[in-house]
């Protein structure tokens, strides 16, 4: 709804690499290219049994467990093509951790979870996981009819609203903010 859209009947997926993760506590790295760093709190699935063709009255059998992901975006870079990857793999902008907390600990699909985003202390996201636009169980069937889904994947659900981008004026990271993405039950990842 923030960006002025309805549902989209299928959702929009991209890869994230390797160099692009980022351990809790670590220091992003704001490219030199741009100053459009944007922050985006995420739940972070993570799957503990391999599956194809999963269902979504049983996708939620090969998920292990849950944890926080910063998804940090280069909105510029973002926004040169339809096809989000670009800006969403800069080096050292995807935080992620620091815990990992098992399906079993939480409702199914971690549902009813606050998750909220905070840039120097300041709330800059508040919402539900209960509001995700595709939820865990649809999101894996979705995946799972292109591609195995690995032991170790991880599948990060999408942001709520209150990114940096969608406010007036914008809001980009500047060398020396501290962000915390927040997920009650789950935990605190802080970069």
């Amino acid at each position: 709804k923030e960006g002025g859209r309805d549902k989209p009947e299928y959702p929009w997926f991209f890869l994230r690499s390797a160099s692009s993760l980022l351990a809790p506590n670590a220091k992003a790295l704001r490219p030199k290219v741009s100053e459009q760093l944007d922050y985006e709190a995420e739940l972070a699935v993570v799957i503990g049994k391999a599956t194809k063709h999963a269902t979504m009255d049983n996708a939620l059998q090969y998920v292990l467990g849950y944890s926080c992901f910063n998804d940090m975006s280069v909105r510029d870079y973002q926004k040169r093509t339809g096809q989000w990857t670009i800006g969403k793999n800069f080096d050292a902008t995807g935080g992620f951790g620091p815990v990992l907390v098992t399906a079993d600990e939480l409702a199914p699909g971690a549902t009813g979870l606050r998750i909220q985003s905070r840039l120097n202390g300041q709330i800059m996201q508040d919402a539900n996981t209960s509001d995700m636009i595709f939820p865990v169980d649809e999101t894996i069937a979705l995946l799972a009819e292109c591609m195995t889904l690995e032991p170790g994947d991880v599948i990060i659900m999408g942001t709520p609203a209150g990114v940096g981008q969608a406010r007036t004026p914008p809001v980009w990271m500047k060398a020396g903010d501290v962000c915390e993405i927040e997920i009650e039950q789950v935990g605190v990842l802080r970069n």
